[in-house]
């Protein structure tokens, strides 16, 4: 992290936030913006709508050259915002020497190891911590910027991608202890090995006056004994400071200088078991008495690590953030909040802070401030605390409850009315507001289909990745944007810049337009009587032979408009589907022209017949030699360019040559890559999930479902779960082709799938009514189940019902 010799002591760098997303601004007047460049826009080009939105600070490169067109605001010029924007934050820190802070670093579990010691200590200390997952080198210094003079401890999480980025991170945190999680194979292929790798995370602890770590994995208990810092470990290890002597279930006895102690872990899972151990760690060696952390330790709860948005009653819209609450975690829900299209009234259901001896009427205020600043109609304070600060808040409409029993008697009771409106619940855990989350969420099947927006945006970069920077991409939307909505999605690929979107139908492309979606958008099949309609609503028909041609030219004939009409034209180069030929080329040239200026030809495009096999590729070449041919005779015919494109998901991987002006995104952007070429650069965003209504045993010779066809061989455990073929769960999974996965084991159907319910084998599976099944998702994917049932997965997406609730989340 090389000097830039600024002055950070100086009035420019005094402000509340330092923003590098413009979705996230709240205060203009107290924000710093950083440009940072992104994969497809730079971060100068923000500057103009931050302006105008009342930023006057701002850190730029020498690149910007535009700074005298903003006569009101101040530039700082630098060779690397990033690099200025990590000094800045580690100058913050040294201001605040004093205040000790645990660094956790390790491949996995940082976030859930991290929240959960805020949870164990902040009744103790007033803690910052790092807000959800902001581990990165952007998310680190964000982090690290929120301390102030009323914290007394910081608990921070760094990860790291590639080499020689963790030095950057320690000299930020400047952590006094250290917590090491585990090692595993995320990144691997950006280390030379498991070594270099754990070598380059425990840079983190250089200056650390103890780290934490667990004695049972040998490569990092070598590597961290090899340091030059005490350390703290735990296991099963003869040699471990803190010793597991005996595992039972929840109940395990640990011995500690020569005592032994019984302790619950309220988890059996290995993974969760271990991150439970780190915090019992971390608190024996913050000298904690066996007897609190015996407590503390047994109230964990497993985290829902994400924003997460579900259609409420009343035509309202729930956000789910309700583990804990801390004025980090707090903006970043607003932002979210805020991010949404609806043009609902917002809501904010927001529960006491307990944090330590904090200055509570000035938290309070911070608090006040934010709903200001994030424009939150109507606040609802649950807690004690809140009623008795009432006063700071100046809210339109407020309420207060001393409890959660108190709001859920106010709304069963219809005190508190709700009706389209965006419902954010964000409370400290022992308030449990899933609980009025249950009384406000739309009853609906148990069923649902889980879509997470991180991911979509992940599959659109790394396509993104493949394409010349002056490549455009049009998405394809349509079906529900391949199961799992279109509005939501749309919403969202807007934001980061795509250039268009595929709709099929006139309506879809409407309803994108009423949800506030300004993107281009292309109608795949039309119909000449949505054509005033598509006009209104700016929405390009694609016109694929001369029966749609004449509808549009009677269409024009009729109407009165002074602009164009936008149209794409399908080229058909061997698909046989739509299109038109090079046959009938002539009469489609001599009719456009005849429209002249009446209508204007946006894009030319055909399909591809079998992009995703190399047995085509020939195939694929004649077409798209063929298409060039036709798409250069239009250009010259109309005097103007148009854009070309002929690359669906599976050409873009495997005809780089062919991206032309734009590319269609289609199942890639779902995280299935059809070829197999690039897979593992994807991420699964669809997870299709259910659960067990009921368990029965059965004896030998019974059978299970319709037509007697599941026959029970042997003594069998049998689970009923919540999805039949009417949900999207394909018929063809019956008898034993299909599997499910409970409790992160396969189990098989048995007999047949019926319309609601299915029936799964689970003689081997520990489980309970209530438990979670997943149809697919990260542990099983989409492919798998397409080649069980020998279709693609295109048809298993586009199967999943719309009586399936779909449920948008962002990972935390």
């Amino acid at each position: 992290m090389p000097h830039s010799n600024l002055d950070f002591s100086t009035s420019f760098w005094n402000a509340e936030y330092l923003l590098i997303d413009s979705r996230q601004l709240s205060a203009p007047s107290n924000t710093i913006f950083f440009a940072l460049d992104g994969k497809k826009r730079t971060g100068q080009s923000f500057i103009p709508e931050l302006y105008e939105k009342g930023v006057r600070k701002f850190v730029v490169t020498s690149s910007f050259e535009k700074a005298y067109q903003y006569k009101e605001a101040t530039f700082i010029y630098t060779d690397n915002t990033l690099t200025t924007l990590q000094e800045l934050t580690a100058w913050h820190r040294k201001q605040h020497h004093e205040l000790p802070a645990i660094a956790i670093t390790g491949s996995n579990a940082k976030t859930i190891v991290k929240e959960w010691l805020y949870f164990l200590l902040e009744m103790d200390y007033n803690v910052v911590k790092s807000p959800k997952s902001y581990n990165s080198q952007i998310g680190v210094p964000l982090s690290v910027w929120q301390i102030n003079e009323k914290h007394d401890l910081g608990i921070f999480e760094a990860g790291i991608s590639q080499p020689d980025e963790m030095e950057n991170l320690e000299k930020i945190i400047q952590p006094n202890i250290g917590l090491f999680t585990n090692i595993g194979t995320a990144h691997d292929k950006d280390f030379d090995s498991l070594e270099q790798k754990i070598d380059e995370k425990a840079k983190l602890f250089k200056n650390c006056e103890i780290v934490v770590y667990c004695k049972d994995h040998p490569l990092i208990d070598e590597k961290l004994s090899a340091l030059e810092v005490p350390t703290f470990s735990w296991g099963e290890h003869p040699d471990a400071d803190l010793k597991i002597m005996k595992v039972a279930d929840y109940e395990i006895m640990v011995n500690y200088e020569g005592e032994t102690f019984p302790m619950n872990i309220p988890f059996l899972d290995d993974a969760s078991f271990e991150n439970a151990m780190h915090c019992v760690a971390m608190l024996a060696c913050l000298e904690y008495p066996f007897e609190t952390i015996h407590s503390r330790i047994n109230k964990l709860k497993r985290i829902p690590m994400r924003l997460e948005r579900k259609e409420g009653i009343n035509n309202t819209v729930l956000i789910n953030d309700f583990y804990n609450n801390d004025l980090g975690g707090l903006q970043i829900a607003l932002s979210f909040l805020s991010q949404n299209q609806e043009k609902y009234p917002r809501t904010l259901i927001f529960s006491d802070l307990l944090q330590g001896d904090q200055d509570k009427k000035a938290l309070y205020e911070r608090v006040n401030q934010l709903c200001n600043e994030y424009s939150i109609d109507r606040f609802i304070g649950v807690g004690e605390q809140l009623q008795s600060f009432a006063s700071v808040f100046n809210i339109r409409e407020q309420h207060f409850f001393s409890n959660t029993t108190e709001i859920r008697k106010a709304i069963k009771e219809g005190e508190l009315h709700f009706n389209k409106e965006l419902i954010l619940l964000k409370g400290a855990r022992q308030f449990e507001f899933e609980k009025i989350a249950g009384l406000l969420q739309k009853k609906i099947h148990s069923t649902q289909l889980e879509i997470n927006l991180d991911a979509v945006v992940h599959n659109l970069m790394f396509y993104r990745s493949q394409l010349s920077p002056q490549t455009k991409i049009m998405v394809m939307v349509k079906a529900l944007g391949y199961g799992s909505g279109k509005s939501e999605l749309a919403n969202i690929l807007q934001y980061h810049l795509v250039d268009y979107l595929g709709v099929a139908f006139a309506d879809e492309g409407v309803e994108l337009r009423e949800n506030g979606i300004r993107t281009p958008i292309m109608v795949l099949t039309p119909s000449p009587d949505a054509f005033e309609m598509m006009r209104m609503h700016q929405l390009e028909p694609e016109i694929y032979n001369i029966e749609m041609l004449t509808a549009l030219e009677d269409f024009i004939a009729e109407e009165n408009h002074d602009e164009p009409f936008a149209i794409q034209i399908n080229f058909d180069t061997g698909m046989h589907r739509l299109g038109f030929t090079s046959d009938n080329y002539d009469e489609l040239e001599e009719r456009l022209l005849k429209l002249g200026d009446k209508i204007e030809v946006k894009g030319v495009f055909t399909h591809l017949a079998g992009a995703d096999e190399s047995v085509h590729d020939s195939y694929s070449k004649e077409q798209i030699e063929e298409f060039k041919q036709l798409t250069s005779k239009l250009e010259n015919a109309l005097g103007y360019k148009v854009i070309k494109h002929c690359l669906n998901s599976a050409g873009i991987v495997r005809y780089p040559e062919a991206q032309m002006d734009m590319v269609r995104l289609g199942i890639g952007l779902h995280g299935v890559e059809v070829n197999q070429l690039k897979q593992e650069d994807l991420q699964p965003v669809a997870t299709l999930k259910t659960v067990i209504a009921q368990i029965k045993e059965m004896k030998t010779g019974q059978t299970v479902g319709y037509s007697r066809k599941g026959k029970v061989d042997a003594p069998k455990k049998i689970a009923t779960i919540g999805i039949g073929y009417a949900d999207g769960f394909d018929r063809r999974l019956s008898n034993g082709v299909g599997k499910v996965v409970i409790n992160g084991q396969l189990a098989p159907v048995i007999g047949n799938v019926c319309m609601d319910m299915t029936m799964v084998d689970i003689s081997d599976i520990p489980a309970n009514v209530g438990d979670e099944v997943i149809v697919f998702g990260e542990n099983r994917s989409i492919s798998t189940i397409a080649k069980e049932i020998g279709t693609i997965p295109y048809e298993i997406l586009t199967s999943v019902s719309s009586r399936v609730k779909r449920i948008y989340y962002m990972e935390g």
